[in-house]
């Protein structure tokens, strides 16, 4: 498996939660269960994510203003989460911001699957793309076990 699989792999279940969500209603469990497993989905993918395919890019000439807007996407997309964790689920308020972050990860998930990848392919070889992967899926595996405290800065 490569980085780019990993990555896409790792965006459907996103896409998935994101369209579950937004089928419920008021402060229920299904809403809870579902909105903490996209937390966390969200929060694990974007930290593994921005050290095993943004960082690297960093360096790189032809792709550091699109690592850039990746990881500042992936900060728009906390700000909304937090803004949705301190919001009563059962308020219209709630769902609309829950709107908004399902556009911004489409949005974010779109950027990468049609734009960064193309260019990032110019950039890794085979064997770094899969090396990144390997490193990406075990660091995933890892947070999601320990979530939320395995995520460095919480």
């Amino acid at each position: 498996m490569n980085i780019y699989k990993a990555i896409k792999d790792d965006h459907d279940i996103q896409r998935e939660l994101c369209s579950k969500i937004l089928k419920t209603s008021g402060d229920s469990e299904e809403r809870r269960d579902i909105w903490e497993e996209l937390k966390k989905e969200l929060e694990v993918h974007e930290v593994a994510e921005e050290r095993f395919f943004y960082s690297p890019l960093i360096d790189s000439d032809k792709m550091q203003e699109d690592a850039r807007h990746g990881m500042a996407e992936h900060h728009e997309m906390d700000e909304l989460i937090e803004e949705l964790d301190d919001t009563d689920m059962s308020s219209p308020h709630w769902l609309a911001t829950m709107e908004k972050l399902a556009e911004k990860v489409e949005h974010h998930l779109k950027d990468e699957e049609e734009d960064f990848f193309k260019k990032a392919k110019k950039i890794y070889s085979s064997e770094e793309a899969e090396s990144l992967a390997k490193s990406y899926g075990e660091t995933v595996s890892e947070y999601r076990k320990g979530w939320p405290e395995a995520i460095p800065g919480k």
